[in-house]
């Protein structure tokens, strides 16, 4: 075996397959109008985290009278929501910046003549997404929904994390938006 007959293979072949040599997942063309990346790159040496779709805590318990549990408007419930993405990952070792993909499920609302009220959710969303201290945006789809599992319901969100192969959570170097 070529191991048997020269040891100086092994270094090699591992120093090729060093951590420095992953490729970085990358985030391309910030949308025009929207805070969302238009394409994003993740490589196959990439580890993936899938979550499932998760929706407000409440802001207000049940009422002693039987009163239904409070889950606020499209904003309050995106933050709720979005909190408790960021924890799910925190749990895992993962950072909202590794969030490659979002499916938004929003229900549509009375004030807004039964459509979805995206601009309630944006004010909830650019509070985690495309700031100073978080600056990756992901690809991202929005789709009204006629109901969700609950009828107090109007946001669910799953979400997909990716992190390259030498990357600890919450890495800078995917930051950038690039321009084909």
């Amino acid at each position: 075996m070529l191991l048997k007959t020269c040891p100086a293979v092994l270094p090699a072949i591992l120093a090729c397959a060093s951590p420095a040599d992953a490729q970085a997942i990358e985030r391309f063309d910030r949308h025009a109008t929207l805070p969302i990346a238009r394409t994003v790159k993740v490589p196959p040496t990439a580890e993936t985290l899938y979550l499932s779709g998760e929706v407000a805590s409440p802001i207000a318990a049940a009422g002693a009278r039987g009163d239904a549990p409070e889950y606020g408007d499209t904003e309050a419930q995106t933050a709720s929501v979005f909190q408790k993405i960021e924890q799910t990952l925190r749990d895992r070792g993962y950072g909202l910046r590794d969030v490659v993909k979002l499916t938004v499920f929003l229900v549509g609302v009375p004030e807004k003549s039964g459509h979805l009220d995206m601009e309630g959710f944006t004010r909830a969303y650019v509070r985690y997404f495309g700031t100073a201290s978080q600056p990756n945006l992901p690809a991202r789809s929005t789709v009204q929904v006629a109901g969700l599992s609950r009828p107090d319901y109007l946001v669910e969100i799953e979400a997909t994390a990716a992190r390259s192969g030498n990357a600890m959570p919450g890495d800078l170097e995917r930051s950038a938006i690039k321009h084909d």
